[in-house]
């Protein structure tokens, strides 16, 4: 509705003139105007420029709080107008941790574009503190998590059951072993997952039954992805706990195999998050349509 106040919102999110106009669409000197009647109207400085870094005043920081909260109200009258005309249109800005944004939320966005021709998704991916972070700073509507961690301020939803699973390349000495013990655990090789991800989280949590932290273990690297994980165990002996969803493929390729490691059973749940309170009505729309599908309830 108020271009200055998008032009505004791009380059403090973007903390970058030119990649402002870049992603608005129009000259660096056209932001620079709008920006400096914002400047003029409020009688503050938005922005503090120190060299070619751009960093947001106290005013700056006030002022984007407001805006975020004025963008929402917008995308809200925007969905709760064509829902008077049965034309259901919007923006949902929706997170996902990697290895959701992976295997399990492409199908499910495929089939609600499908039902929902008019609601654009925007779909940002990170690890789960990444995405928690996201909808705090009301960067996103909603999230999808995995992660044992509990934040007061947010509302988790069980969203679907996954097992975490240790798995190495089927050409692995160790496919050999009938069962993995504790003892075997602190001599292998381990692929880990960076800090901050859910997995690692679980993980952790994990091996506290068998008296075991994770400094404990031999970590030969700590990878961004599960892809990148699979990719670096199909051509190396170690081994990593990754989600059953994100080895279908390689397991009926026999290209990974599943190791049987003694009484560990890692099961987990994705949680829907949103931001306790009151939920905007597209954000519920598409929480109960993913839930729906996996016959959960909101």
């Amino acid at each position: 509705m108020d271009f200055r106040l998008k032009v505004f919102f791009t380059v403090a999110n973007r903390l970058s003139f030119t990649k402002a106009a870049t992603e608005l669409f129009i000259s660096q000197p056209a932001v620079s105007k709008h920006i400096q009647e914002l400047e003029e109207e409020y009688k503050i400085k938005l922005f503090d420029r120190n060299g070619g870094k751009i960093s947001l005043t106290a005013g700056g920081q006030l002022l984007l709080k407001h805006v975020k909260n004025i963008f929402e109200i917008y995308r809200e009258i925007h969905f709760d107008m064509g829902t008077l005309i049965n034309q259901q249109q919007g923006a949902l800005r929706l997170g996902a941790s990697t290895t959701i944004s992976q295997y399990i939320i492409p199908p499910l966005l495929a089939r609600f574009h499908q039902k929902m021709k008019g609601i654009k998704v925007n779909l940002l991916n990170g690890n789960t503190e990444q995405i928690e972070n996201a909808l705090l700073n009301k960067e996103i509507e909603i999230g999808i998590v995995e992660g044992q961690s509990k934040n007061k301020s947010i509302k988790y939803t069980p969203f679907l059951k996954d097992e975490l699973v240790l798995v190495c390349n089927s050409k692995n000495p160790l496919v050999s072993k009938q069962e993995i013990t504790r003892e075997d655990l602190k001599s292998m090789q381990f692929v880990m997952r960076e800090q901050g991800s859910g997995t690692l989280e679980v993980i952790e949590h994990a091996l506290k039954p068998f008296e075991i932290k994770i400094s404990q273990l031999s970590v030969e690297m700590q990878l961004g992805s599960t892809e990148s994980i699979k990719s670096y165990l199909m051509n190396s002996d170690c081994v990593a706990f990754i989600s059953i969803h994100g080895i279908e493929k390689e397991l009926k390729n026999n290209e990974l195999v599943v190791l049987d490691v003694n009484n560990m059973v890692i099961e987990r749940y994705f949680y829907v998050i949103s931001l306790q309170g009151k939920t905007e009505a597209l954000s519920e729309l598409f929480i109960n349509n993913i839930l729906d599908h996996h016959n959960l309830k909101l």
